[in-house]
């Protein structure tokens, strides 16, 4: 077999080493360089297909590899991430009965599970090869990553988000609002971990030209991205795939 057959899966492992790189920050805290790991492993995703296109180098074994690298980089990563943050913040309340905590942490268990279940159905799907039914795993991934980046009181000097980062957890440490906090991050984590497999159609990010027509939601939302994480820094990163996917329920609603 000629070398350049082993490109795509060579990129392929970087997906799943940058991957394995953000469960270990995203365990020590370090959730802004998480997210950075998170989102070159998003990257070299779309850089193995786009090398297996170019140098027709497609297989069976490539597209198996490709959805284990992507259960580890976008499944278990947010997973550890979201299941550290809500126990750091659990340290700081006397839950009563103490089941109550370990519920709220079993949420985080949603993402990595709903996430395999969503790439395995991708491999087997037709239907998908130009859009998307559910939310894609990479961009439910980047959400929780840039959120947990965004409200962690590890990120409060870095300068990415770092003001608006203090500010929500000054309000948690307060000990009032952490609570609700907890239970609606448990909360929200299930919901959108279900969306990782409802029955919603979501537009595909590729372009194959670049007229208005036919990718003006595209451009629209890169218009949008470059505001919100300009202004919002992390948290507007999370907020961009908001915005994706109220584009694409939109969109579904107007066909």
């Amino acid at each position: 077999m000629k070398i350049r057959q082993h490109i795509p899966n060579a990129i392929t492992c970087c997906n799943l080493a940058a991957g394995f790189y953000a469960c270990i920050l995203a365990l020590n805290g370090h959730c802004a360089a998480a997210l950075l790991a998170v989102l070159l492993a998003a990257a070299l995703d779309v850089a193995d297909g786009l090398a297996a296109r170019l140098l027709d180098a497609r297989s069976a074994i490539g597209k198996d590899l490709d959805s284990l690298a992507d259960a580890v980089s976008f499944g278990v990563a947010p997973g550890m991430a979201l299941f550290d943050l809500i126990d750091r913040m659990q340290h700081a309340v006397a839950w009563t009965p103490a089941w109550a905590g370990k519920a709220f942490l079993a949420a985080a268990f949603a993402v990595p599970v709903l996430s395999a279940l969503r790439l395995a159905r991708f491999n087997h799907d037709a239907r998908q090869e130009t859009s998307f039914i559910g939310l894609p795993v990479p961009a439910h991934a980047v959400f929780w990553m840039a959120l947990v980046s965004a409200v962690s009181p590890a990120a409060g000097g870095t300068g990415f988000g770092a003001g608006l980062s203090f500010h929500l957890f000054a309000v948690c440490d307060a000990g009032a609002a952490l609570p609700a906090v907890i239970v609606a991050t448990a909360a929200l984590a299930v919901a959108t971990s279900l969306l990782l497999v409802a029955p919603v159609a979501m537009f595909s990010l590729k372009m194959t030209s670049l007229r208005w027509r036919g990718n003006g939601r595209r451009y629209v939302l890169l218009a949008v991205a470059a505001v919100l994480v300009a202004c919002l820094g992390a948290l507007g990163i999370a907020l961009t795939v908001v915005c994706y996917v109220l584009l694409s329920i939109f969109n579904r609603r107007n066909e």
